[in-house]
């Protein structure tokens, strides 16, 4: 049986609403983990544990008073250090916002918070998100829970660490260039971006100077263990007001897995041998299923850092790229996991982005998940990607894969 720190809170949720498990012990137990844990992985840069514990005897009160929020009613889930929140220190993992103490907590926080969600702590990041190993952080490097010798990915690197480790159950992230979406595939977990805007990215360290071509990229995100969990945050996190046109009610009941899409394989895409092998064997499995499958070419040199074009032909592009399939499959990684000393040696950018920038770029919808696993036993990821407001679509499409395969079940050997 699956330890209960490693259960989905799509399960979890229903055994805390029949009262077979208390928001009290899910606290204790991520906060046990922690304790043990984050001395050898550094996910955690804040971890707020008695206001954890507090909120958590509050949610068991209403729980048994019959109160019952949702399905994040007393599950505790970390915040990226990006994220205002009120009273806790967001630092960014920069050393001039080390003590920077916001007044309100940003639009995401206040979302979890009102669906009965307990922030148990701010997870580490890359300084300022500038960078994809989570190695450049004033608090100390995130190590990855498959091997502590490896970075963990980012910039959401302490996000993913902590899910993969069973520190928390899900997070709420930011992905720029892949931020969420590197780390979960080099640790093994979901990291999910919606359509740019979907959800609000208001109370990213408010009030501070921000690089205007980031903010036009960065999507919130969320990394969860499964595409279930994914789908029940969206519900939760997803601005209706965005695109009401596009907007579903329930991201779940997308999750029906009886449609054969057609799915657009990329061709062009950056990957080492051994990764190429991975992703074809992982695409097969898509054709034994009945899927149908097109070879496409990813415009990845149309994606630049021009802001007249991000606010111009972007769409017309993305558009075109999805006229003839419903989603497309293609790495998230493009090499092996670095370690941390050989990241150390290639910079910022020592996990490379260029299989996952183009969907920042042209705000789409995308989710990497579990496919494999490379020589030195450490995980690798696949991107589902879809079209504007298509989140419905990547969700099932991917839902579907955990199911066919399970590579989302595994866990790494870190007790």
């Amino acid at each position: 049986m699956e330890k209960l720190c490693y259960k989905s809170i799509t399960e979890l949720s229903e055994q805390v609403k029949m009262k077979k498990v208390s928001p009290v012990e899910l606290v204790e137990i991520c906060l046990e983990r922690i304790e043990k844990l984050n001395p050898f992985l550094n996910a955690f840069i804040t971890v707020t544990a008695e206001e954890a514990l507090r909120q958590s005897r509050i949610a068991e009160s209403e729980i048994n008073n019959g109160k019952w929020r949702g399905p994040l009613h007393g599950i505790p889930v970390g915040v990226k250090d990006f994220f205002d929140t009120e009273g806790v220190r967001t630092t960014a993992a920069f050393v001039h916002f080390k003590n920077r103490i916001p007044q309100k907590d940003a639009v995401a926080v206040q979302k979890l918070k009102e669906a009965g969600a307990i922030i148990i702590g701010k997870t580490n990041m890359h300084e300022l998100g500038m960078g994809t190993t989570s190695v450049n952080s004033y608090f100390g490097s995130v190590h990855n829970p498959w091997n502590t010798d490896y970075v963990a990915g980012g910039s959401s690197g302490g996000s993913a660490a902590a899910v993969s480790a069973g520190l928390c159950y899900a997070t709420v992230d930011t992905d720029a260039v892949g931020s969420c979406r590197l780390p979960a595939a080099c640790c093994g977990v979901t990291g999910f971006k919606g359509t740019y805007g979907l959800i609000s990215g208001k109370g990213i360290l408010e009030g501070e100077r921000a690089d205007e071509v980031i903010l036009k990229l960065a999507h919130v995100a969320i990394t969860t263990r499964c595409v279930g969990d994914t789908a029940l945050l969206l519900n939760i996190l997803a601005d209706s007001e965005i695109n009401k046109s596009k907007f579903k009610n329930d991201y779940r009941a997308a999750l029906k897995g009886n449609k054969k899409y057609i799915v657009g394989i990329a061709r062009n895409y950056a990957a080492t041998q051994e990764v190429r092998d991975i992703f074809i064997k992982t695409t097969e499995e898509f054709k034994k299923s009945g899927y149908s499958t097109i070879d496409i070419d990813v415009p990845f040199e149309l994606a630049s850092f021009c802001i007249d074009t991000i606010e111009g032909d972007r769409d017309k592009i993305a558009t075109a790229l999805f006229k003839d399939i419903d989603v497309l499959l293609l790495p998230t990684t493009t090499d092996l996991t670095p370690t941390t000393k050989a990241a150390e040696k290639l910079g910022p950018q020592g996990v490379a982005a260029d299989n996952t920038f183009f969907s920042n770029y042209f705000a789409l919808p995308a989710i990497s998940v579990p496919c494999g696993f490379d020589k030195n036993n450490l995980p690798l990821g696949l991107q589902v990607v879809g079209p504007a407001w298509g989140e419905g679509v990547v969700l099932d499409v991917s839902h579907t894969f955990q199911k066919i395969t399970g590579s989302h079940l595994k866990r790494p050997e870190i007790e």
